[in-house]
């Protein structure tokens, strides 16, 4: 199938260059000719290209000056930690604004709440099957975990940055020391004598 498109191809690319009168130039032959005084368009002279070949040629020759600005630029390193903030981020996906729905469902709850109210029955009250013991552990639990957890959890947050960036000052160190060694006159480099 290839052959047959490239022989095709050829025929027709032989016989465009076959009906192009001879002594024109390549660039005026796909132009239509500007008709004579007697409106014969054949044998009128060609209508000029609307593009320059010699514009073309000249902007071709012409060599793009380099700009030297940028030799004497120094490269600027930075170092950025950036570590997701795991402990809020879980605690954004968190929704605290819906409550778990009671047995029954919803409905079933308030019908309860309406034929048997919490005034007269003293045990269907919130926190009526905890004594007073059992509350005060409650609410112990609740401040230990509210105050305490909130501190451990900043502790641990703290010490795990401080190790990230002691690692990555101590990376960076090494590439530098890696870097300096591998130069034939590291002591001309700035780096490697400011990092010892």
């Amino acid at each position: 199938m290839r052959l047959i498109t490239l022989v095709v191809t050829a025929i027709l690319v032989a016989a465009s260059a076959q009906a192009q009168p001879p002594g024109l130039p390549f660039a005026t032959t796909s132009c239509s000719a500007v008709p004579d005084a007697a409106g014969n368009p054949e044998s009128g002279t060609p209508e000029p290209s609307p593009v320059s070949l010699d514009k073309i040629r000249d902007a071709l020759q012409t060599a793009p000056t380099v700009s030297l600005r940028a030799i004497d630029e120094r490269p600027t390193f930075r170092v950025q930690i950036r570590e997701r903030q795991r402990i809020e981020e879980l605690l954004a996906t968190l929704n605290f604004k819906t409550a778990p729905a009671p047995g029954g469902g919803v409905y079933g709850f308030e019908q309860q709440r309406q034929m048997f109210p919490a005034v007269d029955n003293p045990l269907r009250q919130p926190y009526a099957a905890f004594n007073q013991p059992e509350l005060l552990t409650i609410l112990v639990e609740n401040l230990v975990g509210k105050y305490v957890a909130t501190r451990a959890a900043n502790a641990i947050d703290g010490a795990r940055r401080t190790r990230d960036e002691a690692a990555a000052f101590e990376e960076v160190h090494s590439a530098i020391s890696d870097y300096c060694a591998a130069q034939p006159n590291p002591a001309a480099i700035e780096l490697c004598w400011a990092g010892r």
